[in-house]
């Protein structure tokens, strides 16, 4: 058993946990895949809607070859196998947003194949999941029930927008890996640009597969590829946040867990998770492929897409998280976790990359991770509302790591800068907070020191530690502009340290 087993305790003895996600990805695009439809958020109902996407009789589909780059994309971003021919099928169900009756989707030629990530759980340990595959369909519309005791509204804005649905495999084994491996995908897409990340706005969900198993049975699995070792799975459907990822698995492994304790059977079905109450509950029975009734979409050919095209968009790939966080550790000796925060997030990597350029890039990470963060995080803001630039930053930290001000100093510059603006170097020379260098100075105020309090002097010899009370006092006296190293080693040679 490995260090990172999640194992939940049942009457009969220890249980694990199996989990595969199918993670719906909302492509960053400004029409839908079949139609010139807008994809804008929050436009009023129904104002977004093409014939084509109200399935007007002999309106035809037509593919948006700009959503089939940003598959591939993504499908090269996920280290997987890019199929140059793929093909379109129709996915038979009934449901009162779906107005075709049908869903234009992919079946058994995907446009992406089987790839692989590396994501990273809370510790700073890492796990490798496997992508099965990724392929394109068109999202429903939306019903809305709310509005109407009586009735049902819909909306039509979403149906036709181009989706990824990325399937992963049976490689999660926690709440904590289901959302560290979702948290890594949505920074993989935003890094690519193919799809916003924002699951409030429904740019991505997850249907989160759960199933429990005995401990060593997953192993075999492992090695045999025999699905019986695991439990029977249940699958969670839209869940859109990571925290309610998490909670929803906790929840149904337990449940699992009772049922069959008890003597009851697991039956594979669709299920709901209500945040408001933090449960699971049925929704339907799970539907096999063959329920669905797939076939090849007669109104669209299948894709082919030249090798040379999908080279061309391999070498326009941006540099990916993961490949980020180890530059930052190698080339700038940034620790594995400030590097893997910065990584984290594309516009925070942008711009600490600014801040840290020609300058120490250590201390660059320390203020961006920590007195910027920490602001921005205390003030509820973005990176990208950030009140201080990354040129204002960058001037700061060049004031501190070449001795012109001290740290302290610089926190006080920095909050000037947050409140009015301008620049560090000219706030610094026009409020007259240079660092004293001058020792002479320095020894002065601490001869002074030393003079008033004898006795205080004199117990540093035995008492070290107590040497910081004179640090203190010749800030104090000084204004906080005696460069801290001075004072330090000036202090050492006097009270004979």
């Amino acid at each position: 058993m490995s260090d990172h087993s999640y194992v939940l305790s049942g009457v009969t003895g220890d249980w694990e946990i199996v989990i595969g996600m199918e993670v719906h990805a909302q492509v960053a695009s400004n029409s839908k895949l079949f139609s010139g439809s807008a994809t804008e958020y929050g436009a009023a109902p129904n104002t977004q809607v093409s014939l084509v996407d109200a399935a007007m009789p002999g309106m035809l589909p037509v593919i948006n070859s700009y959503c089939v780059e940003q598959a591939v994309r993504t499908g090269l971003g996920l280290n997987a196998k890019i199929n140059e021919y793929s093909r379109f099928d129709r996915k038979n169900y009934f449901y009162p947003d779906l107005p075709q009756g049908y869903q234009i989707s992919q079946f058994q030629f995907p446009i992406v194949g089987e790839g692989e990530i590396e994501c990273e759980r809370d510790d700073g340990s890492l796990f490798t999941v496997g992508i099965e595959r990724l392929h394109l369909e068109q999202d429903a519309g939306k019903s809305i029930h709310d509005l109407d005791p009586n009735a049902t509204y819909v909306d039509l804005n979403r149906s036709g927008v181009a989706l990824m649905e990325i399937v992963s495999r049976p490689h999660i084994r926690s709440p904590e890996e289901a959302a560290a491996y979702m948290k890594t995908l949505r920074t993989i897409v935003r890094y690519l640009g193919t799809c916003g990340g924002d699951m409030e706005k429904g740019q991505m969900r997850a249907d989160v597969n759960v199933s429990i198993c005995k401990p060593g049975a997953y192993e075999k699995f492992r090695e045999t590829g025999d699905f019986s070792h695991l439990g029977t799975r249940c699958e969670i459907k839209n869940v859109n946040s990571m925290r309610f990822i998490m909670q929803a698995i906790e929840y149904e492994a337990r449940r699992q867990i009772d049922l069959v304790e008890e003597g009851g059977t697991v039956d594979q079905e669709t299920r709901l998770f209500d945040a408001n109450k933090g449960v699971t509950r049925s929704m339907r029975s799970k539907e096999e492929a063959h329920d669905y009734r797939y076939f090849p979409c007669p109104d669209l050919l299948p894709l082919e897409i030249a090798p040379e095209r999908i080279a061309e968009i391999k070498a326009d790939l941006p540099e990916l998280p993961a490949d980020k966080r180890k530059r930052f550790v190698s080339s700038l000796g940034l620790s594995e976790y400030d590097a893997s925060v910065l990584a984290a997030d594309k516009d925070r990597a942008a711009y600490f990359e600014t801040v840290a350029e020609g300058r120490d890039a250590k201390l660059a990470a320390n203020w961006v991770n920590n007195e910027l963060f920490g602001r921005l995080n205390k003030e509820g803001l973005d990176i990208t509302d950030s009140p201080v630039s990354a040129d204002q930053l960058g001037e700061l930290i060049e004031l501190i790591s070449t001795d012109v001000i001290s740290g302290k100093i610089g926190k006080d510059v920095f909050e000037i800068v947050w409140a009015e603006g301008g620049s560090p170097k000219q706030i610094v020379e026009d409020r007259g907070l240079k660092q004293v260098t001058d020792t002479g100075a320095i020894e002065a105020v601490i001869d002074q020191l030393i003079a008033d309090n004898p006795d205080q002097a004199a117990s540093v010899k035995e008492k070290p530690k107590a040497m910081g009370w004179f640090v203190g006092q010749v800030m104090k006296a000084m204004q906080g502009k005696a460069n801290p190293k001075a004072v330090n080693d000036i202090l050492r040679k006097k009270l004979g340290v």
